[in-house]
C-alpha cells in the first residue's frame, strides 16, 4: 500500500490550520513554496539540513514581507512547515543559528577549509554541514538550500556578494568543493533575487493604488459634507 502523501494532502492540512484568506499576491507564493518543500520530503535522496532550513525560512520571510494582516503571518509559516509534518521552531531555531555563525564567517577560510579540513575555528559547526554534503554522493540539491546557502554569504560578506563579479567567483569555488550544480546554482539565485525584485516592485504598486483609493474616498467625503452644509 502506497501511503506517500500528495500535495493535495499537504495543501488540505495547511487550509485547515490556517483558515484565513491570504492575499492573493502572497497565496501563489505561499503555495509554490509548499509544493517545492512537499516534492522534496518525498523525494528518496532528500534530508533534512539546518542550510535547507536557512533558505526556507528565509525565502518565507522575504516574499512574505509587507504581508498585511501583520499577525497572519506567523500563522502562515507555522500551517507551512507543519503541513510539510515538520517543527516550525526547529527550521527558525537553526536558521537563527547558522546565520548568527555567518557574522563572523571568513568566506575564503571557509572555502579553504573545507578543501583540506582543519580542525579548529570559529566556523567548525559550519563546516561539519558543509562536509556532512561533501561527503553525502547522494546529496539532494535544491534551490532552497541554494538560497540558504547564498543567505549564509550575505550575512558574512554584505557588501562584496551583492558585486556580480564576486558573486559568482564565490558561487563558482562553493560549488566546485561541494559538487554542486554550478549552472543551476547560479541560476536558480539569479531568479529568486529577480523575484524578489519583482515582488517588491508590485508591493509598490499596491500601496500607490492603495493610497490612491483612500484619497479618492476622503475627496468624496469632504465634498459630501461640503454638500450638507450647503444645504442647510
Amino acid at each position: 500500500m502506497n501511503n506517500i502523501r500528495t500535495v493535495s494532502d499537504t495543501k488540505r492540512t495547511f487550509y485547515s490550520l490556517h483558515t484565513r484568506p491570504i492575499n492573493s499576491i502572497y497565496r501563489r507564493v505561499v503555495e509554490e513554496l509548499m509544493v517545492e518543500m512537499h516534492l522534496l520530503s518525498v523525494n528518496v535522496d532528500f534530508s533534512y539540513d539546518p542550510i535547507y532550513a536557512l533558505g526556507v525560512v528565509t525565502a518565507f520571510d522575504r516574499f512574505m514581507q509587507g504581508y498585511h494582516p501583520l499577525s497572519d503571518q506567523e500563522s502562515i509559516y507555522n500551517a507551512l512547515i507543519k503541513a510539510e509534518q515538520d517543527d516550525p521552531q526547529r527550521y527558525r531555531g537553526d536558521a537563527e543559528r547558522l546565520q548568527a555563525l555567518a557574522q563572523n564567517l571568513s568566506i575564503p577560510n571557509l572555502i579553504e577549509g573545507l578543501k583540506s579540513p582543519i580542525d579548529g575555528g570559529s566556523d567548525q559547526e559550519l563546516k561539519g554541514h558543509l562536509q556532512g554534503i561533501i561527503n553525502n554522493p547522494k546529496f539532494k540539491y535544491s534551490r532552497l538550500f541554494a538560497i540558504g546557502l547564498f543567505t549564509l554569504l550575505e550575512q558574512a560578506d554584505p557588501k562584496g556578494i551583492q558585486d556580480k563579479a564576486i558573486r559568482e567567483k564565490i558561487l563558482g569555488q562553493l560549488a566546485e568543493v561541494l559538487h554542486l550544480p554550478q549552472d543551476k546554482l547560479l541560476k536558480d539565485l539569479d531568479l529568486y533575487r529577480s523575484n524578489l525584485e519583482k515582488l517588491a516592485q508590485a508591493r509598490i504598486m499596491m500601496e500607490e493604488m492603495t493610497q490612491a483609493e483612500r484619497k479618492k474616498r476622503e475627496n468624496r467625503a469632504n465634498q459630501a459634507v461640503g454638500t450638507s452644509q450647503q444645504d442647510t
